[in-house]
């Protein structure tokens, strides 16, 4: 804040230099486009006319320009970072004043050369004003600008900062040495101070971690390598601000098991993507449990949408028998299966079958010609506000689905059912989470009265899933903003997708039926914190050329979500795996339970508000917003 106060006269001057300057790029563009009209006449009968009519109407010509400018933020963009989208601003800003003289002129003024003068001036006004600032720009990145601006010269072998003085990046630095193409390796930084001012390989250790920002303006520093594998959650996300706020390339190892190898040095460093700012621990997995349960069994996966395709793949890792994908959805299942036959090879034990599991028909000989012992249930209606509008569907799909395809796996001999949650079915706001709470009971009851071991796996938000946050917001960056927020104050918990799916098939493993196992999500996070992060990584300034709207909280929306009800608070215990927790069974009236799911099917025939006020009763802790009751 005190940067901001201090730097205020200096944009503030900066600012008025420029209303200044296009003031005089408008008057300039007027007169030398009547001048190009009259083809050099000067001597003309009708050039002193309209040459005193443009002298005279010129003062508040320029004012209805500069205004437009103003309330159009031109003075408040960032030209070091402009783009298309800028240009296509500016070009909206000079259409609106030249449509106001274009209207002045025809009704009250009757020139007779000024209406194309007018075009033309509009024309000449883009190409003076976009081509002074990109001027600018490119005299900034000259070495002469840059000795004005105190920025030390630039390796021509583009200089590159290596993060980590340990042996991925000593590795790091001879890929560099070795290749070109990744820059020429000039410093290095770690936090280990038995490392500092020492070199390797010629590259001298300069600096903490914390002196990334500060070491990139003193050495020109062009990308950054982040070669510490072991850097991980939050220490990892920081490191990546740190990164981030010096405009430098930021590059990962994109395999950290290379470091040492004699393997061929492509691809070695991956680009930064958005997952990276949510970084956490790796996972751990009980490798022998699972493949216990997976190693040679058929195993269904219903839902071939992002945590059902990671599941797809995670599976796949264990030799199963038989993997058979159920969606009805055919694009996403078959690339699915290319994906999976470019990787294991065109002979692979992976068959795509397409259906509903609304159609308990459909199911049943899906059991019957294929006898899986393992189902992984995935496929579900989960977009909050659609539900909300059509929560007849939510019940069909999600609720009666379910039991279809628990019914069939019960008759037909299945070993293991593992049903995907989610944190939205604690205290539900929402008719999505209200139906996926009805969904854990469902589990448990079969749990009580089946042979099937049947468990459900409750966790949050993952990264990069079709609908979720971080792929909305890089949509928004890119088309140029602005970026929208449902609530400056929102909470969530993420983890990735391939970290959900292995606790998954952790979880699976642990199988005690009838059981709700909750991963951990870590700490939550605050989407505007979120959002300013992207914001920055894709090179804008939040609220300086990058807006973030505020639009509201969406129907059945929470500001923060949680993992546990009330009641399992107490029950709540850790299992052998450190990132599972398990909330053991609850006590249902089955009786009672099956009565209330005839009335749900009931209610469901119709998309009305009898919808929810059955769900209401089914879960006391349901709070249906206002918009439910309204449909």
């Amino acid at each position: 804040m005190k940067d901001r106060t201090k730097n205020t006269p200096q944009v503030l001057l900066r600012r008025a230099l420029l209303v200044l300057l296009d003031a005089a790029i408008v008057a300039f563009s007027f007169y030398f486009a009547l001048l190009l009209r009259a083809d050099g006449a000067v001597e003309a009968g009708w050039w002193p006319h309209n040459r005193a009519l443009l002298y005279e109407n010129l003062p508040w010509i320029v004012a209805v320009y500069i205004v437009c400018f103003l309330a159009g933020g031109l003075y408040s963009v960032l030209w070091k970072y402009a783009g298309e989208r800028d240009l296509i601003r500016l070009a909206g800003m000079i259409a609106v004043p030249t449509a106001v003289v274009y209207v002045v002129n025809r009704r009250f003024i009757h020139g007779v050369l000024f209406n194309s003068a007018n075009c033309m001036a509009s024309v000449l006004i883009f190409l003076f004003i976009g081509g002074s600032r990109l001027a600018w720009r490119l005299f900034l990145n000259h070495p002469l600008g840059e000795r004005m601006r105190k920025v030390p010269a630039k390796d021509p072998n583009r200089p590159v900062l290596i993060v980590g003085a340990g042996e991925a990046g000593a590795w790091a630095i001879n890929v560099c040495k070795s290749n070109k193409e990744y820059g020429h390796a000039v410093v290095a930084v770690d936090d280990d101070p038995a490392k500092l001012n020492q070199t390797i390989h010629g590259v001298p250790v300069k600096g903490t971690l914390e002196d990334i920002p500060e070491l990139c303006t003193r050495y020109g520093i062009h990308s950054i390598i982040i070669a510490i594998p072991t850097l991980k959650g939050s220490k990892l996300s920081h490191v990546i601000d740190l990164c981030v706020s010096t405009h430098c390339a930021v590059q990962l190892l994109s395999d950290p098991q290379l470091v040492g190898s004699g393997a061929p040095q492509q691809e070695v460093f991956r680009e930064l993507n958005p997952a990276d700012f949510l970084s956490r621990e790796e996972v751990t997995l009980d490798t022998d449990k699972i493949s216990g349960y997976l190693t040679g069994k058929t195993v269904l996966v219903t839902g071939g949408g992002s945590i059902g395709s990671e599941l797809c793949r995670q599976v796949m890792r264990f030799k199963p028998g038989k993997l058979l994908i159920f969606d009805i959805y055919e694009n996403c299942a078959y690339e699915l299966q290319m994906e999976l036959q470019q990787k294991y090879g065109r002979d692979i034990p992976v068959t795509v079958l397409i259906g509903s599991i609304r159609d308990k028909k459909r199911l049943d000989e899906v059991f019957d010609t294929y006898h899986p012992t393992v189902v992984f249930h995935a496929a579900a209606h989960k977009h909050v506000p659609l539900m909300e509008v059509s929560p007849a569907e939510a019940v069909k799909n999600n609720v009666l689905g379910t039991k279809n395809l628990l019914v069939s796996a019960s008759e037909h001999g299945v070993e293991r059912f593992v049903q995907l949650s989610t944190d939205k079915a604690v205290n539900p706001t929402s008719v999505m989470g209200c139906t996926k709470r009805i969904c854990e009971m469902l589990i448990q009851t079969f749990a009580g009265n089946t042979d099937m071991k049947c468990v459900a796996v409750r966790f949050g938000n993952v990264l990069g899933s079709h609908g979720s946050v971080i792929p909305l917001f890089e949509a928004q960056i890119k088309k140029g903003g602005p970026v929208t927020l449902t609530d400056p104050n929102i909470v969530r918990y993420f983890m990735t997708i391939p970290e959900a799916a292995q606790l998954v098939l952790q979880a699976g493993a642990l199988a005690e039926s009838g059981n709700i196992y909750v991963l951990d999500m870590g700490e939550p996070v605050r989407i505007m914190d979120l959002a300013k992060q992207l914001i920055r990584f894709y090179g804008y300034e939040p609220g300086v050329n990058m807006e973030i709207k505020i639009v509201g909280l969406r129907p059945g929306e929470k500001l923060y979500e949680e993992l546990m009800m009330d009641e399992e608070q107490d029950k709540m215990r850790r299992t052998q795996h450190n990132k599972i927790f398990v909330a053991s069974p609850r006590t249902i009236d089955l009786a009672e339970f099956y009565e209330q799911l005839q009335a749900l099917e009931a209610a469901a025939a119709h998309n009305d508000e009898g919808v929810v006020r059955q769900l209401a009763a089914m879960i006391p802790t349901f709070t249906p917003t206002r918009e439910n009751l309204k449909l």
